[in-house]
């Protein structure tokens, strides 16, 4: 299921383009690259890219507990429908029901 909801995720989620933000974050980039060596861009590398991972997933979970949201409100809504309908259905016969013993009474 899971993998159905992460293919739902893909196909209509459409992430925000943040220029400005991507920008700052590359201009930090270059400035990180003059500054550190090596090992330790690498080490700062690694936890940008985990914070990422981050992202992704917790933006993909809150899509998948939206829909499951939206789904079982669905249900609710259906089956609050049918029980209404059943009650209508119900008052109805009753109705008539009366109005025939009324009817007979006279």
């Amino acid at each position: 299921m899971n993998k159905l909801l992460k293919d739902l995720y893909d196909c209509f989620y459409t992430p925000p383009e943040l220029l400005a933000q991507k920008k700052e974050i590359e201009e930090c980039h270059q400035a990180l690259i003059e500054v550190l060596e090596k090992p330790e861009r690498r080490l700062v590398l690694q936890i940008i890219d985990a914070k990422d991972r981050i992202v992704e997933d917790t933006s993909i979970d809150s899509f998948i507990s939206g829909f499951e949201l939206a789904w079982r409100l669905s249900m609710e809504l259906n089956q609050h429908e049918k029980e209404r309908s059943v009650s209508r259905c119900t008052a109805k016969r009753l109705g008539a029901l009366s109005m025939s013993r009324k009817e007979e009474a006279k």
